[in-house]
């Protein structure tokens, strides 16, 4: 791309739209702004930086705004690393992106400037809508288009070995008019056995050795440890400030409780467990070390190998989280899945895709997942027809009546349902109608479930790839 003028200095006053009353809000960003001109001056040669436009837990993102030779003013996104990031952290992000970065909607990169500790990654701007915003107004073409994309972009960065580690829609971003997208955001990458990216091995020998980068350790493809379960003993995995009885609703309403136990060999132990598939934790599992085990990701979109802390995971994690995507996009709810720790996650999870898959799958990989209820299998499809109100909820009452006339008691006929409490109706839709959706949600084929199914698949070693899940028949055409 064409070079910025690096002779004009863009004032650092005024950097920021002023307005007639400032907030507490405007201000802290002039002030974030300023501190960042004063962190790397070199900036301020080439970018007015004109707002924050993200803020994550290690990098801020600014829109920055800089004069090319021909005179034009291009956008570009500005990502300030926070100075504790470890530098080959933060050199595995640049080369990811350099070396990935730049096709089949992966973002890439443009320059990047560094003074002492502090590091700007510069990146071309993508006007982007943010999926909560759009998330009721999407067409199903839409929504197969959008997840068609994301398993592109996932396809690409798989087959470097790259495992991006945070997919979600604020990370995958989305120009509705223009129909582009964009996987940004590889600060918590790892790479596979295999990688091709060189720093991510690095990390892996960071890893082994040292101090663990975020407290992590780096362990990537995930493989069945149903060799290795035979004569086990089960022991109780949960730190001692996570052993309440944790309770929510299950899918038919009663209180659920879930815990997971790490299946290990038999080994000569001074003590042995004894609270395996009871309602306590003994005193030997309070005092087992905690297990370590990669957990990086956003709460809702963690796979059930994450949240298990199995040691052992691959690119299926990506997809993982890709499925949770698709699963919010059918039926209509962002964030689908909001828990306040891995556990309740995991029996949401469990209400879904229910208990006996859930317990045979964490076998698979080397846990063993208790639940106090029995959760059955919910059809993805009547889950998110309803949820996206197409179909009646079982719980509703459907109130008799007739052509407009009361013919008291004896009336049998009926009408639609109002929505589900707390589901607020789409302009222009009416609930669960036989009328023609213009948006196409009345003819959402069977193929989108049966790739939801396959995406959301428990066990990591049978969950559909990426590049399976583009040969798929619901991309018949793209």
């Amino acid at each position: 791309m064409e070079t910025p003028v690096c002779a004009e200095t863009f004032p650092i006053d005024g950097c920021v739209k002023s307005t007639s009353k400032k907030s507490k809000t405007s201000r802290s960003v002039e002030s974030d702004i300023e501190s960042l001109y004063k962190a790397v001056p070199q900036l301020a040669k080439t970018f007015r930086i004109i707002e924050k436009i993200g803020e994550g837990t290690f990098s801020s993102v600014y829109l920055g705004e800089a004069r090319m030779r021909d005179g034009s003013r291009d956008m570009f996104a500005l990502k300030h690393l926070i100075p504790i990031s470890h530098p080959t952290r933060i050199a595995a992000e640049l080369q990811c992106l350099t070396v990935v970065g730049g096709r089949e909607n992966v973002m890439g990169v443009e320059y990047c400037f560094r003074k002492e500790d502090h590091v700007v990654i510069v990146m071309p701007y993508m006007e982007h809508q943010a999926i909560v915003d759009v998330i009721r107004l999407l067409s199903f073409e839409e929504v197969r288009l959008y997840i068609y994309h994301l398993l592109k972009a996932l396809r690409h960065i798989h087959q470097f070995g790259v495992i991006h580690r945070d997919i979600k829609p604020n990370n995958f971003l989305y120009n509705r008019k223009a129909k582009t997208f964009a996987l940004v955001d590889f600060g918590l990458a790892q790479g596979t056995a295999d990688t091709q990216i060189e720093l991510l091995k690095d990390l892996l020998g960071i890893r082994k050795s040292q101090r663990p980068v975020f407290s992590e350790r780096n362990l990537n493809s995930c493989t069945s440890a149903a060799s290795t379960t035979k004569q086990t003993n089960r022991t109780e995995s949960v730190r001692p400030g996570d052993l309440s009885n944790r309770r929510l609703p299950s899918a038919r309403g009663g209180p659920a409780s879930v815990r997971t136990h790490k299946l290990q060999r038999t080994a000569q132990q001074t003590f042995t467990c004894s609270c395996f598939q009871t309602d306590r934790v003994c005193n030997v599992c309070l005092a087992r070390k905690q297990q370590v085990a990669p957990r990086a990701g956003t709460p809702g979109f963690r796979a059930p190998e994450v949240l298990t802390k199995c040691p052992n995971q691959g690119t299926a994690i990506d997809v993982w989280s890709a499925g949770v995507i698709l699963l919010s996009l059918l039926s209509g709810r962002y964030p689908f899945f909001k828990a306040s720790d891995d556990m309740i996650a995991l029996a949401q999870i469990m209400t879904i895709r229910g208990s006996r898959e859930t317990r045979r799958a964490a076998k698979a990989f080397g846990k063993a997942v208790l639940c106090s209820r029995e959760l059955p299998r919910v059809d993805l499809r009547e889950l998110c027809e309803t949820l996206r109100g197409r179909r009646p909820s079982p719980d509703d009452e459907v109130p008799p009546v007739t052509d407009g006339k009361d013919t008291g008691k004896g009336s049998t006929g009926k009408t639609p349902a109002p929505l589900p409490k707390g589901q607020d109706p789409t302009p222009g839709e009416k609930p669960w109608s036989g009328l023609c959706d213009e948006r196409g949600w009345d003819k959402v084929p069977d193929e989108a479930y049966d790739l939801l199914d396959r995406l959301l698949d428990l066990n990591p070693n049978s969950r559909i790839t990426a590049a399976l899940a583009l040969q798929h028949p619901l991309f018949k055409g793209l």
